[in-house]
């Protein structure tokens, strides 16, 4: 979308504070901590027109009511959680619109990290907070296998060139898990060589692609042979569907942690 510029403001150790931004408008994505939002708007002159929340965590909602003091904007948040400051409720098949960004987002209920955790899916992008990360999933902190798979497979349907914008700088880590998972998958060495480089300027490796995310991500490929060997043998038994290779990888990658 033209002019149109998302911005990732760094917070706490790993987080990432997405601002979307065009002209003198601005929106922000989970916000957990007010501050920096604040000082970016202020050293860019730039004005909050509405913040978009994904889950209930504090690193993603903590800076909500501090930044609502300043900026008297609507708050966007899932349906079933608790959101500080939330003005609009949403759930899949809303719409939220965004008239001074020229921006309009279709949530996405995915369910998985937290029970109610929603996405927001508009221009290309994909904002979905710790549901899917780079090369990654979050933790079942409140779902299950079944659940989290469902919403990922729902995600992963999305066309190959959305952009990917999730809430943390995991991805080196991740990538190390993955080729455990899959050592002599190509695209993920390639993926390697790439996010180090880019780590090492001290730059984001994300937003990433859906078409990598699927070439490279252990958990988009529950249906991929080399997964469901690997996930076989390291729990010892055969495994009788993708829901059971997705929550073995899971497991596994929790006692990696």
């Amino acid at each position: 979308m033209a002019n149109l510029q998302v911005v990732p403001i760094p917070a706490f150790e790993d987080n990432y504070l997405w601002l979307l931004v065009r002209g003198e408008k601005a929106v922000v994505v989970d916000p957990g901590d007010a501050a920096p939002v604040l000082d970016y708007l202020a050293q860019h002159r730039l004005e909050l027109c509405a913040i978009l929340c994904t889950h209930h965590h504090s690193d993603h909602v903590g800076g909500i009511l501090r930044l609502v003091q300043h900026f008297d904007v609507p708050v966007y948040g899932p349906t079933h959680e608790a959101i500080p400051g939330r003005t609009h409720p949403v759930a899949e098949g809303d719409q939220v619109k965004i008239p001074e960004l020229g921006l309009e987002f279709s949530v996405i209920d995915v369910p998985g990290h937290t029970a109610g955790h929603v996405a927001y899916y508009g221009a290309e992008r994909l904002f979905c907070g710790d549901t899917l990360f780079a090369c990654g999933c979050g933790r079942l902190f409140e779902g299950t296998p079944a659940m989290m798979y469902a919403s990922i497979s729902k995600l992963a349907r999305l066309p190959d060139a959305t952009l990917m914008y999730c809430a943390h700088e995991y991805t080196l880590d991740n990538i190390r898990f993955a080729k455990k998972v899959e050592p002599d998958n190509a695209d993920l060495i390639q993926r390697e060589a790439h996010d180090r480089a880019t780590r090492a300027q001290h730059l984001p490796t994300v937003p990433t692609t859906m078409a990598l995310e699927k070439r490279t991500n252990p958990f988009m490929r529950s249906l991929e042979p080399t997964v469901i060997q690997a996930a076989e043998r390291y729990v010892g038994h055969a495994l009788s569907d993708p829901v059971e290779v997705f929550g073995t990888v899971r497991a596994w990658k929790d006692d990696q942690d």
